[in-house]
This record gives C-alpha cells, sequence and structure tokens, in this order.
C-alpha cells in the first residue's frame, strides 16, 4: 500500500501503465484531463464509463471497489465517496502526458481505448 510519503515520490512508468491498463480508469482520468476546475471542484465518474454491452451495477461495484480505490491510491485523484466525485490527485500531473497522448491521438487507437 502506497502512504502518503510515497506519494510525493514520481510514480514509476509500470505504475502508471498498470493503471492505463483498464478502460474505465483511463476514462475517468481522461474526463479529468478534460474537466475545467474552474466550473467547479468536482467531477462525476463519466456516464458513459460503462459500454452498452455491461452491467452499469456491476460496474458502480468494480468502480467502488477496485478502480477508485486504485487511481486514489496511486494518487492521480481524490475521491469522495459520499458524493461519489473525483478531483485531480496530488500525482496527477505525473500521468496527464501519457493521457495527454491517448487523448490527442484517439481516432488512431482502438475503440475500446479510451
Amino acid at each position: 500500500m502506497m502512504t502518503r510519503e510515497s506519494q510525493s515520490a514520481a510514480p514509476a512508468m509500470d505504475t502508471m501503465l498498470d493503471i492505463l491498463a483498464n478502460r474505465y480508469r483511463r476514462r475517468v482520468l481522461v474526463a479529468l484531463l478534460d474537466h475545467n476546475p474552474q466550473d467547479d471542484d468536482e467531477t462525476q465518474i463519466p456516464d458513459d464509463a460503462a459500454p452498452d454491452d455491461e452491467d452499469p451495477e456491476e460496474l458502480l461495484l468494480q468502480m467502488r471497489h477496485v478502480h477508485l480505490p486504485k487511481l486514489e491510491e496511486a494518487g492521480f485523484i481524490e475521491w469522495d465517496q459520499e458524493t461519489n466525485s473525483v478531483t485531480k490527485g496530488p500525482q496527477f500531473e505525473e500521468i496527464r502526458p501519457l493521457l495527454e497522448l491517448m487523448a490527442n491521438h484517439g481516432d488512431e487507437l482502438p475503440d475500446d481505448w479510451l
């Protein structure tokens, strides 16, 4: 488990790639990438995080118990469990270049990458 002290060091590339290995985590991070913090302080989990062929209740369970905790533990998000909202975490800027690369080349990537 990562402590607050270890979050101050930049995450390793393996950690970032592990985080980005899941499409739901990618979608949450890309939503934060595009979010304008002047609009408000928080971003709701994207409605389009679940493809039409997946059970939304199952995805919600996975988000709450796997994906959001993993993103928070890595320091990429801060997650308010009561409002189910996320903000950029202290390590978000470390993963930003990879997110921007994917977002800027989304039309060249396979459909399920973003």
